[in-house]
């Protein structure tokens, strides 16, 4: 006999742990479940920092996520006493000549058009100016920054973690390494097998991240990849002023580059010999997360610097002290799919999120519980499956 349940979470990283406090939250009868035991390293949800921005480069349809995702990070903290949320300013940076990010070389004027239609405050500042304030930014003279006081980083684990430890509180049956094999809806419900037990569910929400393409037919997300990225601190040389690379005096940033792809970094979150965090992004070659090089190369530590680190930021050094891979999974556009399966009602799918998700996760996790649940909800309609 299986146990039934209102919901039940297939993965547990970002917008599963967020789901699954959401649900708790409402008192709804929730299993969560994870093949591996969030938060961990082998997924899309670790490395110490994740960006936030409210005004999103890849299109206006992400502020209100983002905007509500930031209310609900700070009721969060408040509940936990943890601290999940640092607003230390973004900067969007390009040039006249400048990469894409993943394939949107408008980034920094749809930046700009996000803001204003989020009624945020923000600066320009010509290159000149920029370097000035934040000395760190090797910006050119007839570079154009973007620069507002909302953006800033969010602590990617802690935030598994604590939403993890709250829906338990509140009731959730948290199951970890358990993995689905399949699932079936039959008579309005939704029974799910995994590899210990079978349960069943009024409504089955699908976050699997880099594993989604094992629990969905391809046709029904044309497109789909799950690709690896690199992420590297480099040492804070000596000759170097360590404040400058700290958060009072270092924005987080996306940098359009003249490069085949965007850089984007933080601050540093402890001393020179702990590093700053700055990467770049693929999306040409997909993997498989089960069977792939989960080591960054010295020859990918090199080239990292070289092209995207060293000629913008001469004061970091060359020395790689710590390195992590992460996944991506993405669809054309870089588009997020939070929507109902199109074949089973009683599922939601709440992945891909191509990239750029966890700072809308909070959000993404209440939505998804308020529409399983028939409560009225953020618009969502941007999301959508795609023929």
């Amino acid at each position: 006999m299986s146990e039934n349940f209102d919901a039940i979470i297939v993965g547990l990283g970002a917008m599963g742990s967020a789901a699954a406090y959401q649900f708790a939250k409402r008192r709804a009868k929730v299993l969560g479940l994870d093949r591996y035991a969030p938060p961990h390293t082998l997924g899309s949800t670790h490395g110490e920092t994740r960006i936030t921005r409210v005004a999103n480069g890849e299109g206006l349809e992400y502020s209100p996520l983002a905007l509500r995702a930031n209310i609900l990070w700070r009721e969060i903290e408040r509940e936990s006493g943890a601290g999940l949320l640092t607003q230390n300013g973004f900067a969007a940076i390009a040039g006249k000549k400048r990469a894409a990010k993943a394939g949107n070389a408008e980034f920094l004027e749809v930046t700009i058009a996000a803001a204003k239609a989020a009624g945020i405050d923000y600066e320009i500042f010509a290159g000149k100016e920029f370097r000035e304030r934040f000395p760190a930014f090797n910006v050119q003279d007839d570079d154009t920054v973007y620069f507002d006081r909302v953006g800033g980083f969010l602590r990617p684990e802690a935030c598994v973690e604590t939403q993890l430890k709250l829906a338990k509180n509140k009731g959730a049956e948290i199951h970890l390494n358990e993995q689905v094999l399949t699932f079936e809806q039959t008579h309005g419900m939704v029974r799910v097998k995994t590899a210990a037990a079978e349960y069943s569910a009024k409504t089955l929400v699908l976050a699997a991240g880099p594993w989604l393409p094992e629990l969905m037919e391809a046709k029904l997300m044309p497109g789909l990849k799950v690709t690896r990225q690199i992420v590297c601190w480099f040492r804070v040389k000596a000759a170097a002023r360590i404040e400058d690379f700290q958060p009072q005096r270092f924005p987080v940033f996306v940098w359009q580059v003249p490069a085949e792809q965007i850089s984007y970094g933080f601050p540093a979150l402890g001393g020179r010999e702990d590093g700053v965090k700055v990467s770049t992004e693929q999306y040409a070659v997909a993997v498989d997360p089960d069977n792939m090089d989960r080591t960054v190369s010295v020859a990918e530590q090199n080239a990292l610097y070289d092209e995207y680190v060293g000629p913008y930021f001469p004061g970091l050094d060359r020395a790689c002290v710590r390195s992590a891979v992460c996944l991506y999974t993405s669809v054309p556009d870089s588009r997020f799919v939070i929507d109902r399966h199109p074949v089973h009602s009683g599922v939601i799918v709440a992945s891909p999120c191509s990239g750029h998700g966890f700072k809308h996760s909070a959000a993404i996790g209440e939505a998804v519980a308020q529409m399983a649940l028939g409560e009225p909800h953020l618009d969502l309609s941007e999301f959508r499956f795609r023929a």
